[in-house]
């Protein structure tokens, strides 16, 4: 095969090969269908007649070839036959020949584009001066971020004058002529320098200029894939600094050069409408998708995190403008999803905003994906906890809510859904009763599942959120099945040692009653595991275990069963959860508070009274919860003399409690759990700081 001619390079370097070929295969896949329907007789006739045409084409394609000097045997022809290409081109090209117009078949094209392929984006810059002059002035408010980049690392890019453009385009042409020139020594690769990217910067931020982005994403593209076999690139990295300059340089400047060329529109419900099919977008198109292509393969690449956070924030604001590419925006979720879920916390942050720009999309069938997908993997991480894992877990759980808040009518179909998994679980367990059917609700995936749950209707159905949209939430209706399930799981298996799985579901319930001001009957689970604290069956012996963590537990462990650190530490963990809930809005601002919480009393009392083990520290910690109570049982007596309606009257009750929530921080139950609070969050930190290494005493308070 002869050596490609300098007329052939400019053929290829138009963009218009790929075109034509294009148009010849279609040209072909038309005449045999034509031939199928007219038959063998008639297509073997007009097949020599069409065969004519394209004889004739070929005729005028070697006429245009004819006026170049000392041509080779490699014609226009040979080109438009692909015989040049290899393996991998002919199958992008097949791909692109059978596509519908439709964007997933539009981006298999970028990965075997070389620096010609996009030859047409330089057609549409806009060289005008004053233009980028006025907008690099307005860059500070806009893109405060950027600005202060450009001013912290390329302070000399900020001082241009518009005389300077000029110079700026006669720059580009000479290294379009460098770059043909270099097309004619094939098997050199240029090195990359810090004066190309310095150039590229200039050209990009005085200028906007898209030839400039074009030379920029072909050399980001070589460092995607600088070590991957089988990779034709553009240029060569010698330099680590090198490398981490055209990164961030690709990162930081082209959301700033697509957003003045191809705007999108921010709806005023947040959500985002992708940029209207102007001939500008559709020209740009398959570079935004081959460069974003590249950034989601590189993100498996990157070790340093400052990096790696900056390329999943930049990334996300390319977003809107592969939208429309199911393949691309699968490919992007996947690598969110895995970092979200294996990352640091300020990687997780930052992988979950991406999601959370995607779930900005206007599409509801990228919506369900990603609910789906971010429930999944939540689930996949929560199969072990422990004190190491349980805080990632948590910012898993609390950000996955944040996407199934965007918008309750997708959310609502899928929450139904698991939440009716849920109760399959239960039910079963229930029928079957036997302990392999036990560990299908009693573990920590069924755990975190219901707990995730009451987050998300916690946060959907918030009562002073819905006053601020004015109606109740679609979810509001699921909160019913998901306490029945809840209560049912406790239900089970209620012997002792399943304690600790019965506080973890009291506490997602407690969490789902604050918030929507919902009244759960929670009391006749709590007061029972106080009594059997307080009447145990046989004398708690004394052992130097170390006291056992509730928060990362789901079953006491053998060793601690029967003993008086496990019965004073379950006293503490239960008194705190049931002063949580009687201090709650729906029952302490309850006008029948007195009554509630006579039946709580009189079992304590009596249990106190039964109990032969003495004044120990459950019967110090009950004694005093009991006299909290009692207390704000006649406080709010007190109140209640004043009440001049009866209880038929809804509307005048309802009134009265609204004016009374306000004041039930006052109260001395109220008091008593603040003070609980301080303790125990004080409790938390230290613990954490010893496990950490660092030096601190924990003493008992």
């Amino acid at each position: 095969m002869g050596k490609a001619t300098k007329a052939t390079k400019k053929f290829v370097a138009s963009g218009q090969l790929k075109k034509t070929i294009q148009a010849r295969h279609k040209k072909q896949q038309i005449t045999k269908k034509i031939q199928r329907r007219r038959g063998n007789k008639d297509s073997k006739g007009k097949g020599r007649a069409v065969g004519g045409d394209d004889e004739d084409e070929d005729d005028n394609d070697e006429e245009t070839q004819k006026p170049v000097k000392g041509s080779k045997p490699l014609t226009v022809d040979s080109f438009l036959n692909g015989d040049f290409m290899d393996e991998s081109d002919d199958e992008d090209m097949e791909e692109d020949i059978g596509s519908d117009q439709e964007s997933e078949d539009d981006e298999d094209v970028g990965d075997s584009d070389d620096e010609g392929s996009f030859a047409s984006v330089d057609d549409l810059d806009d060289l005008d001066g004053e233009k980028h002059i006025l907008e690099l002035s307005k860059l500070a408010e806009k893109d405060p971020e950027f600005y202060k980049y450009l001013q912290e690392n390329d302070q000399e890019l900020l001082n241009f004058k518009a005389d300077a453009l000029q110079g700026g385009s006669s720059e580009d042409e000479d290294e379009r002529d460098g770059d043909v020139s270099m097309a004619d020594e094939e098997e050199q690769i240029p090195i990359l320098t810090k004066d190309h990217l310095r150039q590229w910067q200039k050209s990009l931020l005085q200028q906007r200029s898209l030839r400039a982005l074009r030379k920029l994403l072909i050399a980001f593209r070589s460092a995607a894939h600088m070590n991957e076999d089988g990779q034709v690139l553009a240029w060569t990295i010698d330099s680590s600094s090198v490398y981490n300059k055209l990164v961030t340089t690709t990162l930081r400047y082209t959301p700033v050069v697509l957003e003045h060329h191809v705007p999108y529109k921010t709806l005023p419900n947040g959500k985002f409408k992708a940029p209207t099919q102007t001939p500008k977008f559709k020209t740009l198109q398959k570079l935004i998708l081959s460069y974003f292509r590249n950034v989601t393969h590189i993100l498996s690449q990157l070790t340093d995190q400052d990096t790696l956070r900056l390329a999943l924030t930049e990334s996300a604001k390319i977003v809107p403008y592969i939208i429309n590419s199911r393949k691309s925006v699968k490919a992007y979720l996947k690598k969110c999803l895995e970092l979200w879920s294996s990352g640091s916390d300020s990687i997780r942050i930052a992988a979950f905003l991406s999601i959370r720009k995607l779930a900005a999309s206007t599409d509801e069938s990228i919506m369900d994906t990603i609910l789906k997908s971010t429930y999944l993997t939540l689930i996949r991480c929560s199969k072990s906890t422990s004190a190491y894992t349980l805080p990632s877990i948590n910012l898993m759980k609390n950000s996955a809510s944040d996407v199934f808040c965007v918008d309750h009518a997708p959310a609502y179909q899928h929450a139904f859904g698991y939440i009716r998994q849920l109760a399959i679980h239960l039910r079963n367990s229930m029928k079957i009763k036997s302990k392999e059917s036990f560990k299908h609700v009693y573990n920590w995936q069924f755990v975190h599942c219901v707990d995730f749950w009451c987050i998300v209707l916690a946060r959907a159905c918030d009562v002073d959120s819905e006053i601020v949209n004015g109606k109740e939430s679609e979810l509001r209706s699921l909160i019913y099945p998901l306490v029945q399930v809840c209560l049912g799981a406790i239900k089970l298996v209620p012997n002792s040692r399943s304690h600790p799985f019965h506080l973890q579901i009291i506490r997602s319930l407690l969490h789902l009653t604050k918030h929507t001001q919902t009244y759960i009957p929670i009391s006749s689970h709590l007061v029972p595991i106080l009594v059997s604290c307080l009447v145990p069956s046989t004398r708690p012996k004394s052992s130097t275990l170390r006291p056992l963590d509730f928060d990362v537990q789901i079953r006491v462990p053998q060793q601690y069963v029967k003993t008086r650190v496990l019965s004073e530490g379950l006293t503490e963990e239960t008194v705190y959860l049931l002063a949580e809930w009687l201090s709650s809005v729906p029952v302490h601002g309850s006008i029948a508070f007195p009554e509630i919480v006579v039946p709580i009393t009189i079992l304590l009392r009596k249990s106190l009274k039964n109990s032969k083990t003495g004044s120990g520290k459950e019967h110090t910690l009950v004694k005093v919860f009991l006299e909290r109570v009692e207390e704000s049982a006649k406080w709010m007596e007190q109140r209640r003399k004043s009440v001049h309606f009866a209880p038929a009257k809804i509307g005048d009750v309802q009134e009265w409690e609204k004016n009374l929530k306000a004041k039930l921080d006052d109260t001395p139950l109220g008091k008593y759990v603040k003070v609980q609070r301080k303790t125990r969050e004080k409790r938390r930190k230290l613990v954490e700081k010893a496990r950490e290494g660092e030096d601190e005493i924990l003493e008992e308070e």
